[in-house]
C-alpha cells in the first residue's frame, strides 16, 4: 500500500474512533449522574447492573442471568485517577468505583463508565461525575486500621457491610463518631492470592478515624509488648479479641494506630481579577542592556585549542626528543652481546640467499613415469590395450 492511501487510511481510523459514542451500532449513551465525596472518607458508587440492563437494546427473558462488564477511566485519559479503584469479582456481579480523595483530589472527576453485554455485544456509557469537597472539620486526628481476614473487598464496599463494622468497632473504640476513611484489598499492600478454596479470602485493610482517643483495649493491642508477643506466634495483649465476631475475623497483629495532627499551612498568593485598573497603563519591562559575547566565545574557543597545542608539543618531544638512536644504543650494549646478534643476523641472511639461488628439480610424483636411463616416458593412465603388462625398462 502506498503512502498517501496508507496516511488516508489512518485519517479515517481517527476520525471514525473520535466521533461520538452516541453514532456508534448498538450504542446508547445514559444521562450524566453527578455524586459528591469528602476528602478523608470513603468514596464508593455502586455500578448497578439493572440500570445498565434496561438500556440494552436486546432485553433477555432473564436479565440476572446476562453477563456484563465494565469500564471505567477519566475521561481524556486512559486510566482512573490515582485515588479512585474499581473492582468487579464476575460479569454477574455489580462493579464499584471507590477510594479515598485526599485535598489534592478537591476538585471535579469526569468518569467515563462503559458497561457490554457479553452475549450481545452492546454497550452502553454513562458519565460519571464526581465532585471532591474538603471535609468541614478536616482529617480525624485519631486513626485505625484493621484487617479483616475473612473478607473480600467488594464485600465490605456496601453501605449497610461499612454499618456493622462501625458498629463493632465502636464497641472497642468506645467512640460514636467513627467513620470509615478507606478500605483497600490486601492484594494491593503486597498480600498472596489465596488458594480457590472455599472460604479462603484476600483480607481487607479497613482505616477508621475518630477524633476521640484511642482506648485501653486498641491501646494495649498495638502495644511493644503485644508486638513482641506477635513476633514469637502468639496473640497480643488485648481484652477485645471477640468483638468483632463472628461477622468479622481480625488480625490483631496488624494493627496500626496512627494519630494524625494538622500541619499549619502558610497563606497561598492572593490572585487578582487579571484586568487592569481604570487609568492604569501597561508598563511593559526594561530593556536588558547589551551583553558582551566575546571574551566568552574566545574562552570557549582559545582554552581548548591550548590545551591541545601543550598536548601535541608534549607528545612530540616524547616521540623526537627522548629518542636513543642506534649510537647510543649499540655503545651501552656489550661487544659479546653485538657480535652474537650480529653472526645470528649474518647468518640468517647467508641462509636466505641460498634458499633463493639453489636449483632443486620437481619431485618425481609431479612427473610422468619415466626411465632415468633412456628418458622414455609412459602415460601414467594406460588405456585397454596397453595396460599394467607393459614393462617400465627395458628387458
Amino acid at each position: 500500500m502506498e503512502a498517501p492511501e496508507l496516511l488516508r487510511v489512518w485519517v479515517l481510523a481517527v476520525m471514525a474512533l473520535g466521533r461520538s459514542w452516541a453514532t456508534l451500532p448498538n450504542h446508547r449513551v445514559l444521562p450524566d449522574h453527578r455524586v459528591s465525596s469528602e476528602t478523608g472518607a470513603i468514596f464508593v458508587h455502586e455500578l448497578e447492573r439493572e440500570l445498565f440492563q434496561e438500556a440494552f437494546l436486546a432485553r433477555s427473558e432473564d436479565d440476572s442471568a446476562t453477563p456484563i462488564t465494565f469500564q471505567a477511566h477519566l475521561r481524556d485519559h486512559p486510566d482512573l485517577p490515582r485515588w479512585l479503584r474499581y473492582i468487579q469479582r464476575n460479569p454477574h456481579q455489580p462493579g464499584y468505583l471507590y477510594g479515598s480523595p485526599t485535598a489534592a483530589e478537591v476538585g471535579t472527576h469526569a468518569i467515563e463508565v462503559l458497561a457490554y453485554n457479553r452475549h450481545t455485544y452492546e454497550t452502553v456509557a454513562q458519565l460519571l461525575i464526581v465532585t471532591v469537597v474538603p471535609a468541614p472539620g478536616g482529617e480525624p486526628p485519631y486513626q485505625g486500621e484493621f484487617l479483616v481476614g475473612n473478607r473480600n473487598v467488594e464485600e465490605l464496599l456496601p453501605v449497610a457491610a461499612q454499618e456493622t463494622f462501625l458498629g463493632a468497632t465502636a464497641g472497642v473504640w468506645e467512640q460514636d463518631d467513627l467513620h470509615v476513611i478507606n478500605i483497600t484489598s490486601a492484594l494491593d499492600r503486597g498480600g498472596r492470592v489465596p488458594l480457590p478454596i472455599e472460604g479462603r479470602k484476600e483480607g481487607v485493610y479497613v482505616k477508621v478515624g475518630s477524633r476521640g482517643g484511642f482506648s485501653p483495649c486498641l491501646a494495649s493491642a498495638a502495644s511493644p509488648q503485644s508486638r513482641f508477643r506477635c513476633s514469637l506466634g502468639q496473640q497480643p495483649l488485648a481484652s477485645c479479641y471477640d468483638t468483632f465476631a463472628p461477622h468479622f475475623t481480625i488480625r490483631w497483629c496488624n494493627l496500626t494506630l496512627l494519630q494524625v495532627w494538622p500541619s499549619p499551612t502558610s497563606p497561598g498568593p492572593v490572585w487578582g481579577s487579571g484586568v487592569l485598573e481604570e487609568g492604569g497603563d501597561f508598563q511593559p519591562p526594561t530593556e536588558v542592556p547589551p551583553r558582551d559575547l566575546l571574551p566568552g566565545y574566545l574562552v570557549t574557543l582559545l582554552v581548548p585549542l591550548a590545551v591541545a597545542a601543550l598536548l601535541c608539543l608534549l607528545l612530540g618531544h616524547l616521540m623526537c626528543c627522548r629518542r636513543e638512536g642506534v649510537q647510543k644504543r649499540d655503545l651501552e650494549t656489550s661487544d659479546i652481546q653485538l657480535v652474537h646478534h650480529t653472526t645470528i643476523h649474518g647468518d640468517t641472511e647467508e641462509l636466505r640467499h641460498m634458499a633463493g639461488s639453489r636449483d632443486v628439480p620437481r619431485p618425481l610424483s609431479t612427473l610422468p613415469m619415466f626411465n632415468v636411463r633412456t628418458g622414455q616416458r609412459i602415460n601414467p593412465m594406460p588405456g585397454p590395450s596397453d595396460g599394467a603388462r607393459v614393462p617400465l625398462l627395458p628387458q
